[in-house]
């Protein structure tokens, strides 16, 4: 039933004059990691200057993904802003949240001590 020019799925793919498939084509996917240190200094700009997601990550050091979930939730402590539909972020808001969080760190305690301030027994 089939004709001299009609081709099988699998030949369709083939190269000419060769057997082998094509390579695959790569879907670009978006980077998910933390993005390198910013390149600026974030206590040499004006309160008032916008940062991007990917410069306050830089900042941050955190993913762009992180700083999207932190967006969900309307009552974290880092402030934002959308600017035709995009999420900017306020360099003094940034600065405050950087030094809440140096406040807020807790000195590490040994890996045997419990929350009552007992030892933990062997």
């Amino acid at each position: 039933m089939r004709g001299e020019d009609e081709k099988t799925p699998v030949e369709v793919f083939r190269l000419p004059g060769g057997t082998q498939m094509p390579p695959a084509t790569k879907r670009r996917r978006k980077n998910r990691g933390v993005p390198p240190p910013a390149a600026f200094d974030v206590d040499t700009l004006p309160g008032s200057a916008n940062l991007t997601a990917l410069e306050t990550a830089a900042v941050v050091r955190r993913t762009p993904g992180a700083l999207e979930q932190w967006r969900r939730d309307p009552s974290h402590p880092l402030r934002w802003r959308y600017v035709d539909g995009r999420p900017l972020y306020r360099v003094d808001a940034v600065r405050d949240y950087l030094a809440k969080c140096d406040k807020a760190a807790k000195p590490p305690q040994p890996h045997n001590a419990r929350a009552d301030g007992r030892a933990a027994r062997p």
